[in-house]
């Protein structure tokens, strides 16, 4: 049966439904349907992540990362007081461990300003009083808007808000083809449709790729680790976080503190074989890592990264231990006997220019015959996403 539809999202993730649900604000009375391949919300990597609300100072300040995570951050925030989500304020401190970092602290601090995010420079005496647990070399920095929510939370509530505004959540309904007018899904068969909205996440770049879109692009995925302490809750009060390298577009192992109270340590970067290669063989795909396998050689000799350092200094944190004592120069008191309750893991659905070899640092949007995507929707693609779903939907109405 031929269904018809104004608006189709592919991806029932945080940016698929904020994408639905700024149409709907935008065009009541349109028919939206949200169409999400899992039988439940939040089952990658928009209920996998931290939960951190990020301030956006991390990002140059013409990208769309510095714009969208600035809004996003009040957004959400907003979001979240209006449908009764709890919001954790922890701020967050950035730590050095020596002198060679001072410069790249000066330089977020820097870019923090010209993005309009309120940061401070403290010394070691200020860190103190901020979070007496952490420890840096000589200054760190400290950004008071910086928050934590419940992933899961910000997800159901934002779907039942998509569904107040008269949109249509379909689960377990994945997409097996779909082009300019259409759609065709394993659930209910071939639907037309006005406009398709590509928020597939991990899949983002193959959905393209069906509209002739984004062909110079492959997602690249990369496993995310990590572990909960047996701390009492409020033991760690902020976020603490490293001095980023800036060659490649993560941000180091890091503390970060849950909605609940809690302590936990991570993320890992650590290369991921497949799409979802969460642990273990689900979702194992034989297609996926060879395609993978076939992109690495020309990525380890890129110009842009120090990819064999990546790979060196990530393996090695599958182990609890290493990983757990990669965080004890920012928080001495870490002991991987604390830190054992294993975190669900999640993947970076990263995005890789082939051409250039490049892995891509803002948030990428490009369109397509009757259709739109959004190929590289990474952290802080959460924070942002109410952002990034105006700035979409406006670029559509254009």
């Amino acid at each position: 049966m031929v269904q018809t539809a104004d608006v189709a999202v592919i991806g029932g993730g945080v940016v698929g439904l904020a994408l639905a649900d700024a149409w709907l604000a935008r065009n009541p009375g349109s028919s939206v349907v949200v169409l999400e391949k899992e039988d439940a919300l939040a089952e990658h990597a928009s209920g996998r992540n931290s939960g951190v609300l990020h301030a956006g100072f991390y990002y140059a300040p013409d990208s769309l990362k510095a714009r969208l995570t600035r809004q996003g951050n009040a957004l959400l925030r907003e979001f979240c007081a209006e449908r009764g989500v709890e919001v954790r304020e922890t701020g967050k401190v950035v730590v050095t461990q020596s002198d060679d970092e001072l410069p790249a602290l000066r330089e977020l601090y820097r870019r923090g300003e010209a993005n309009g995010v309120h940061l401070e420079m403290v010394d070691e005496a200020q860190l103190r009083e901020l979070e007496p647990l952490a420890r840096t070399h000589g200054s760190a920095l400290w950004s008071p808007t910086t928050a934590v929510a419940s992933p899961a939370a910000v997800v159901e509530a934002l779907a039942a808000r998509v569904r107040d505004r008269g949109g249509e959540i379909l689960l377990g309904s994945p997409v097996l083809a779909a082009g300019p007018g259409f759609i065709k899904t394993a659930r209910d068969g071939r639907r037309s449709v006005g406009h398709i909205i590509n928020a597939a996440g991990l899949h983002a770049d193959t959905v393209a790729h069906w509209f002739g879109v984004g062909e110079e692009y492959r997602m690249l995925p990369f496993k995310g680790l990590y572990w909960y302490g047996s701390w009492e809750p409020g033991r760690l009060k902020r976020h603490v976080y490293p001095v980023p390298d800036p060659r490649n577009p993560f941000l180091g192992v890091h503390l970060t503190v849950t909605v609940d109270g809690r302590a936990k340590i991570g993320p890992t970067a650590i290369p991921a074989l497949w799409r979802e290669d969460y642990g273990g063989v689900g979702g194992f795909s034989i297609g996926e890592t060879w395609d993978i396998a076939r992109i690495y050689p020309s990525f380890l000799r890129s110009p842009h990264h120090d990819v064999p350092g990546l790979v060196r200094t990530e393996m090695p944190k599958y182990s609890r231990t290493h990983l757990v004592r990669q965080a004890q120069p920012l928080v001495p008191s870490v002991r991987p006997s604390d830190f054992t309750t294993k975190g669900r893991p999640g993947v970076r659905a990263q995005l890789l220019n082939i051409v250039d070899r490049k892995l891509e640092m803002d948030f990428v949007v490009r369109p397509g015959e009757r259709s739109t995507h959004v190929l590289n929707a990474v952290s802080p693609a959460w924070t942002s996403s109410l952002a990034v779903a105006e700035h979409v939907v406006a670029g559509i109405e254009a």
